[in-house]
Formats: structure tokens, sequence, C-alpha cells
């Protein structure tokens, strides 16, 4: 599949086939485009030697990108500096009276938990959807997108909630994470023989994902669908953009965005939890 996009992108058609006869997955090309397709196959495959925690898992095709671990080691230390400073978790969580004043607090709350179990199921559910996430869309922008995704969770618990709104976590970044994932399904899936199938199951797979996970009684489930909503939204745009995860410079963007949207905020509130109380 990444072969054939590869290929798309230099305008050589092809077609994926699976030749039993030579034990595998192919691609059929027309004899006069061989030369090409093969010259830009090895090309791709260098350019990618350089993405060291990119891993394919399970099948060939499906890629697990490891700096989702990276993710999970900002959780533990921003958890690690709330429990230490308690002003940096009252100036970080969202609080629907002052969010609209003090609007860093939809990105800080992304990295702040309640406890170690809710640090715990956030980093462990979602170094698995992230990873898998990324491994699709690429490090940088898969990190920014389920970023964004998360933030835009918050903004609809506060705009739908009727009573006062607190609220922390990164459920819905890891619910942005899942919505990513599904829409994998539209970018890649018509690559397949089956092109709408493929989508359909891709999306319903992840719809019935977040009713189990996303909708658990006792958790903030409309920042859990504004999550995966955001995710979905954000996955159909990447999808419009051909082999993101391979676009060196786009993720290296993508990525410098994603850092300055956890520093700048952070920096506010530290700024705020710094001013004496009163």
């Amino acid at each position: 599949m990444d072969w054939s996009l590869v290929l798309l992108s230099q305008e050589i058609e092809s077609v994926i086939d699976d030749a039993e006869e030579s034990g595998g997955w192919g691609l059929i090309v027309a004899p006069e485009d061989y030369e090409r397709a093969v010259a830009a196959i090895r090309l791709y495959q260098a350019e990618n030697r350089r993405w060291l925690w990119r891993r394919e898992v399970f099948r060939p095709g499906l890629v697990f990108d490891w700096a989702a671990l990276g993710w999970v080691l900002l959780l533990g230390f921003f958890f690690w500096i709330s429990g230490e400073y308690p002003q940096v978790r009252s100036a970080g969580a969202v609080d629907g009276a002052l969010v609209w004043q003090q609007p860093w607090r939809l990105f800080t709350a992304v990295w702040l938990h309640a406890d170690v179990a809710h640090l715990g199921a956030n980093a462990t559910i979602g170094l698995v959807l992230l990873g898998l996430a990324l491994g699709g869309w690429g490090t940088g922008a898969g990190l920014l997108a389920a970023y964004l995704a998360g933030v835009g969770g918050n903004v609809l618990a506060v705009v739908l909630s009727r009573m006062p709104h607190h609220s922390l976590g990164a459920s819905g970044m890891v619910m942005g994470a899942l919505g990513l994932l599904a829409t994998q399904s539209l970018a890649f899936g018509g690559l397949g023989p089956r092109p709408i199938r493929t989508a359909v199951i891709g999306l319903v797979a992840g719809l019935m994902l977040f009713v189990l996970m996303g909708l658990t009684p006792g958790t903030d489930i409309i920042a859990h669908l504004g999550g995966f909503l955001g995710g979905l939204i954000l996955g159909i745009f990447l999808g419009l953009i051909p082999r993101t995860a391979q676009r060196m410079g786009l993720n290296l963007v993508c990525g410098l965005v994603f850092v300055l949207l956890v520093v700048w905020p952070w920096w506010l509130a530290f700024v705020q939890a710094s001013q004496p109380s009163g």
C-alpha cells in the first residue's frame, strides 16, 4: 500500500495484486514504467531508513510509531510537576468560569491527571492508539492532530456543559487518536480490491471502540466525543494529503507547532501559578 502511494506520487499507475504464485502481495505496473517504479521505491526505502522509531507490527503495512512513548513520558512529567506544585494543577486544569479569560487551560489540561489510576489508564490505551495513528499519518502530523482533537474535546465540553465545568486528562486526545486511526481506512482503503468495504469496516470498528472506551459512566463523555469527532475530521483532512507519513518537511513543521502549543500554554500557566493568591 505504501509503495502504491509512492508510485502514484510519481504518476505511475499500479495495481495491488495478491499473487498466489509468488507467495504474497505485489504491484503490477506497465512494462515501460518498471524501471522508474523500482527506482522510486528504492529511493522511498532509503529515505525512510532514518525513521528508526517506526516499525511494522502484526502485518505488513501496519506501522507502530514509538514516538508515542515520548508522549507517555511527557504525561508522567506533568503528573509529577502537578503533584509537587499543586498551584500548577490549579492554573492548568479546565475551569469553565475562567477558561475564556485563560484559554491556555484548554491545552494544559490535556497533560494533567487526577491520580495514578487516571494517568495509567490514559497512558496505556493512548500508547497503543497514538502509536498506530502516528504510524499511519506521520509523527509530527499525527501528534499535532491528536493534540488539537483533545483540545477540541475540551472546548466542546465547556460549551455544552450546563454546570460549572472542571476537567483534566488526556482522554480527549486518546479519543482523537482513535478517530485518526479510524480514518486511515478512508485514506488507504482505496488501494485495496474493496475500498468501500475497507473504509466502512474501519469507521465502524473505530465507532465501536469509542462506544466501549469513550462512553464509560463517570467520565467526561462530551470531551471524549469532541476528541473522537475532532480526530475523524482532522484524519479526513490529512487523507487529502498524499503520503503524509513520508513528508518529512510537513511532519517537522507539525512537530514544531506541537511543541509550541505545549510550551507556550504551559509558560502562561506557570506565570499564573507564580502569582500571589488573593
